[in-house]
């Protein structure tokens, strides 16, 4: 049986029409979802810019659920979520993602990524520190090690923080020689407590061996020596501090005062005090040169020789405190008036959040950010 081409030729231009209609019927149906789902887009980006965060999560929410296979869309709702303080919801949202089985590594690690920050955002740090130990190996390892860093310094677990900043170290993301010389310092502290000063002094060593220009380390060491009775060995280790972290001797100098007249070392400290006082005048640094003084007289020429040069009430008092005056009650009642308007002048402030403490702190109680203190008072800021 012969075939017949007439079929053929009657059916190519049939088939051609039949899939250029069912192609426009498919563009038809494209055209109207892909204006469906920019518009909710759009409306929620324009809640965004306007600052209407609940306007904008329920545009994105009718966007996901117009597409829900939009990874982006998801990712947009849960950081908006987080940032409203809705951690539960961007949780569920993130880890929506995470059970996605057709998402890429790439965007499998972002997810991973925004739930770390969403149970660090939270609070939840031991579930942040498991979401965030399983991104070391991907795009998003350096900011995991920081993470973790201050979720270990945030619970103290000194140890741990410092093998963080080692690896941050190697990997080359800044040097953190002075924050491992900080977590050293940290577990000499804990030694100390525990009656280790060997292992105590081990980790100081290092310390300053790693970080020379942190002054902690060397007053750390030096009370550490004077502690065990070896006072020539703490004022040693206050001069290198002088050499080393000149700009930090405000803090140092009332305890090289004392170890100078336990040693019999004055004409040293001397010298080293008033080096650093021409540098730069101290309130400090002026009490322990008045210390050491070989009488009243040369402790007052001292305070006045540092109001010549930069005017302080604190330092006023200190003058006022061992001048004789006509009325002794007279006396009594002005300088308990200057030392109580001179005793917010003694505090110290943070650089970076603007704490104030009456003791020096190597870590921001109020920010956690190290080495935010200056050693100069608020007087002299």
């Amino acid at each position: 049986m012969d075939f017949d081409f007439t079929w053929l030729l009657w059916g190519l231009p049939l088939a051609f029409g039949l899939g250029w209609v069912a192609s426009r019927l498919d563009m038809r149906q494209w055209r109207i979802e892909s204006r469906q789902a920019p518009k909710a887009y759009f409306r929620g980006l324009n809640h965004l810019l306007n600052e209407q965060q609940d306007q904008a999560i329920d545009a994105f929410i009718e966007a996901v659920q117009g597409d829900p296979d939009t990874a982006e869309l998801h990712f947009a709702l849960g950081n908006l979520f987080r940032r409203r303080g809705d951690y539960d919801r961007a949780v569920r949202v993130h880890e929506h993602l995470l059970s996605r089985a057709d998402l890429n590594r790439k965007d499998r690690d972002r997810a991973q990524h925004a739930l770390a920050l969403d149970f660090l955002k939270a609070g939840l740090l031991d579930r942040a520190e498991t979401a965030l130990l399983k991104l070391q190996d991907s795009a998003f390892g350096a900011e995991a090690l920081l993470a973790l860093l201050a979720i270990y310094e945030r619970s103290r677990d000194w140890t741990q923080a410092k093998a963080i900043a080692m690896r941050l170290d190697d990997v080359e993301q800044g040097s953190f020689s002075t924050r491992i010389a900080h977590h050293l310092c940290e577990e000499a502290e804990q030694a100390q407590r525990t009656g280790d000063s060997a292992l105590a002094r081990q980790k100081l060593e290092e310390a300053v061996s790693r970080a020379p220009q942190l002054a902690r380390g060397w007053m750390a060491l030096s009370a550490l020596l004077a502690q065990g009775g070896d006072g020539s060995g703490a004022f040693d280790a206050l001069v290198r501090l002088s050499a080393h972290a000149p700009q930090a001797m405000p803090l140092a100098a009332g305890t090289m005062a004392d170890l100078a007249r336990q040693t019999g070392r004055e004409a040293e400290a001397l010298q080293l005090l008033e080096s650093g006082d021409a540098r730069a005048p101290s309130i400090d640094v002026t009490e322990a040169l008045a210390r050491l003084a070989r009488d009243p007289v040369q402790a007052r020429d001292r305070y006045l020789r540092h109001l010549e040069r930069e005017k302080s009430l604190v330092v006023a008092t200190h003058w006022l405190k061992d001048e004789p005056l006509g009325d002794p009650k007279a006396k009594e009642r002005v300088q308990a008036a200057l030392e109580q308007a001179s005793a917010p002048m003694r505090r110290y402030r943070c650089a970076a959040c603007g704490f104030e403490a009456r003791q020096h702190f190597w870590q921001c109680p109020g920010c956690q950010a190290w080495d935010s203190y200056p050693a100069r008072r608020v007087e002299e800021i």
